[in-house]
């Protein structure tokens, strides 16, 4: 395929799709179809056909739409009006009121049975309202399994633009001027990686996706694969150009297997039309893509773990330097990012790097995805510019705490996180914010709790996760986990000494700075976020010292 015969795809495309006058799309992400979104969407096709509108109304399937505790959910364009729970069962009723009445069930449309008037547009409620969609933008609206859906909203004209006007290096600097950084995790500059790995010369270099996502809680990238592949690839395929490189691996966690089954169907839709392969649109670059399968190790998110899990070897961390940048998949330099950070780079070329960062903070730019569950009463997926305050999140975007329960804590950044207290409420959520509380960004896991939650045994929870998570390479994570969990069970079983608070004190700097990667560096975060925002839910547990006396204990 050269450039000419790719905007023909994208104009025929529009023009397919262009026809239908009304198009209804079904929630067809991991959360609905465990409700039965594939029968749903079935039964919509057949009464749209019976009802003789399988002409006018186009009926398909998309990914996730962000309301994951309200599907199956069913949206109608362009009036973008959203049905929830809907079962096979209700399709007759729903097709013949919206499309035939023109009347929309009220008693079916979105946050019906919590709000006291539902919005017929769901774009005028505060649960999208408040949000800015970048990476999501699609996620919803166009079929995830339909490469000509994608050519329809755009897609490829990033990687066109980049082969046919741009050089690597124009490349390079156009993703710096943007300031995305690294949505993994760390939050290293994105742009400056890129140029990092473009300035060693090698005859062969890699780029890696890393889609392991290992948090508990945490959705974000599997969602993103799910709804948008040709995103996340096509983004893979920029970054090769930018960089020098020919090959790249996408490493996915096997419980995804919707995601899997997805990008592997975007790789194969690619490939047909001579985007993935030799010579891509008539250029002199070439690049193909493969899927790499994680068997569930929270620590092959890590650059060096997951290298080697690629290379066929046991998923364990290497000490750095070298950095992967110099010396990576098969001792060859190679660029390693996360699924939302390439879903990002084909809208900063199209736009602009300005454009991209007019949206955020001075130092966190453009928007984040995250998984908001918990205590929460409306859970789901959600992009929101960074350093949105986490009220406006908790309270606007999420409706508040479900049941009769207070604010208590969030958790962010999973075990490598921490919890954030309600005295922090309007705490923006960026990565300078986050970490002067002593938690992190992460790859974007947001856990809200309310008053009837134990912080001890939250961080009990996550120093569990992390000790059974270790790769037990080097001592510092593998005894230290151990030793920190069994304290803190101490405490929560009422056992605890101000002597075990110390040494917790004390094991978690030990930790922190012995660890071999980030997996050991950052488990004690959650403990000591709690240690310094609910220390007297430690006191409240600890044994005083003349208790152990007078049953002849010692203190250990």
């Amino acid at each position: 395929m050269n450039r000419q015969e790719l905007q023909t795809a994208a104009d025929k495309a529009r023009q397919q799709h262009g026809h239908y006058k009304q198009k209804v799309c079904v929630c067809c992400g991991t959360s609905c179809m465990a409700s039965n979104a594939e029968q749903v969407l079935q039964h919509i096709q057949e009464a749209l056909k019976e009802n003789g509108l399988d002409q006018e109304v186009e009926a398909n399937l998309t990914g996730c739409m962000g309301l994951c505790n309200q599907g199956p959910l069913v949206k109608v364009l362009p009036d973008h009006t959203i049905y929830q729970k809907v079962t096979p069962a209700d399709a007759d009723e729903l097709v013949k009121a919206q499309f035939v009445a023109k009347q929309p069930l009220k008693e079916m449309l979105l946050f019906a049975d919590t709000r006291p008037e539902p919005f017929v547009n769901a774009n005028d409620d505060p649960f999208f309202k408040k949000q800015h969609k970048i990476i999501l933008k699609d996620c919803g609206v166009i079929n995830p399994e339909d490469i000509e859906e994608y050519l329809a909203h755009d897609g490829y004209q990033a990687l066109d633009k980049v082969l046919t006007s741009m050089l690597p290096e124009e490349v390079i600097a156009e993703v710096k001027h943007s300031r995305l950084r690294g949505r993994g995790g760390a939050g290293y500059p994105t742009g400056l990686k890129w140029e990092t790995v473009y300035k060693h010369v090698n005859d062969q270099k890699y780029v890696v996706c890393n889609g392991d996502e290992g948090d508990p809680g945490a959705f974000m990238n599997r969602s993103v694969l799910e709804g948008n592949p040709h995103s996340v690839l096509e983004g893979m395929m920029i970054a090769g150009y930018a960089i020098g490189a020919s090959k790249g691996y996408a490493y996915i966690r096997g419980e995804y297997r919707l995601a899997i089954k997805r990008f592997e169907t975007a790789i194969k839709q690619a490939r047909k039309m001579g985007l993935l392969g030799r010579q891509i649109l008539g250029s002199n670059f070439s690049f193909d893509v493969e899927i790499r399968i994680g068997a569930g190790a929270f620590v092959c998110g890590e650059e060096t773990a997951l290298i080697a899990s690629i290379e066929g070897r046991r998923g364990t961390p290497s000490p750095r330097p070298p950095y992967p940048a110099e010396c990576g998949l098969w001792g060859k330099p190679t660029l390693i990012n996360n699924v939302e950070t390439y879903a990002n780079i084909a809208p900063i070329i199209r736009h602009g790097g300005e454009w991209f960062s007019a949206t955020g903070t001075a130092k966190s730019a453009g928007t984040k995805v995250f998984a908001l569950a918990g205590k929460i009463k409306y859970s789901g997926l959600i992009e929101v510019p960074m350093g949105t305050s986490l009220r406006e999140i908790v309270y606007e975007i999420g409706g508040g705490i479900a049941g009769d329960g207070q604010f208590k804590a969030a958790q962010t950044g999973g075990p490598s996180g921490g919890c954030i207290p309600e005295q922090h409420l309007d705490v923006g959520m960026d990565y300078e914010s986050l970490m002067s509380l002593g938690s992190i960004m992460g790859s974007g896991g947001l856990i809200v709790m309310d008053d009837s939650s134990d912080m001890v045994d939250v961080a009990r929870f996550f120093m569990e996760f992390c000790m059974d998570e270790s790769c037990g390479k080097c001592a510092p994570c593998r005894v230290g986990t151990k030793m920190m969990h069994d304290m803190l069970q101490r405490i929560v079983d009422g056992q605890g000494t101000q002597h075990d608070v110390e040494r917790l004190q004390e094991l978690a700097l030990y930790v922190k700075e012995a660890s071999l990667c980030g997996l050991g560096g950052s488990a004690p975060n959650p403990l000591l976020s709690t240690l310094r925002h609910f220390p007297h839910e430690y006191e409240q547990r600890l044994v005083p010292p003349h208790a152990l006396v007078a049953t002849g204990q010692t203190v250990k």
